[in-house]
């Protein structure tokens, strides 16, 4: 075994169990944390694959704000683990069919008989100029164009429809919304009033705020 298979194994393996812990810690901040772990290690293989843009993006964007944003979430919110624990017995055994069709499916496509080295070979050493972001931002916005602008439509879709869902309007008599339509069509004449007040009233005022004082 060569050494940069021994760091491949080790990267997979670190990867391996931070997604199981991830999956079974109790404490969601625990586990946010375990999944950046298993990015960390994801990034160092993309980059042993000569990805190094994937793998710096992926530490960047994922690592750097991605779980950070939702670290603030998980320790903003108070999560009640009591409810979240309900129903996990009642659903364990679909969980677990759910589980195994994925691996197995999953083997069928990344078994070692499709991507083994022994099929794939090692990876093509490419000169010391080569860029792998024009390798891949050449095709993804040529060839894959169409598809690149409906995963950002779709992302948006997603975006929108989260916001629609929950979203929850409290009654007008508990919080004050400001109605902007309504606020472009008042008029002067019905937020100022002038106010005439003769010179006894105006005196005695004057008076009531010196007694005051």
């Amino acid at each position: 075994m060569t050494f940069e298979q021994f760091i491949f194994y080790l990267l997979a393996t670190i990867a391996t169990v931070a997604g199981l812990m991830m999956i079974s810690v109790k404490n969601p901040v625990k586990a946010a944390l375990w999944l950046v772990l298993a990015f960390v290690s994801t990034a160092g293989i993309w980059i042993m694959a000569q990805a190094e843009f994937l793998g710096l993006v992926l530490i960047l964007v994922y690592v750097g704000a991605v779980m950070v944003l939702f670290l603030f979430v998980v320790m903003m919110l108070d999560i009640n683990m009591a409810i979240l624990k309900e129903g996990f017995t009642k659903y364990l055994p679909l969980g677990a069919m759910a589980a195994a069709a994925i691996f197995a499916m999953m083997y069928m496509v990344l078994g070692p008989e499709h991507f083994g080295l022994e099929v794939t070979g090692n990876p093509v050493t490419h000169p010391a100029n080569y860029s792998n972001t024009e390798a891949i931002a050449i095709p993804l916005y040529t060839t894959h164009a169409y598809a690149f602008v409906l995963a950002a439509v779709l992302l948006l879709l997603g975006i929108v429809a989260a916001i629609a869902l929950t979203l929850r309007r409290r009654p007008t008599t508990e919080v004050l919304y400001q109605d902007i339509d309504k606020q472009n069509k008042t008029l002067a004449a019905d937020r100022f009033r002038m106010v005439k007040m003769s010179s006894v009233v105006e005196k005695e005022i004057v008076a009531k705020e010196e007694d005051d004082k």
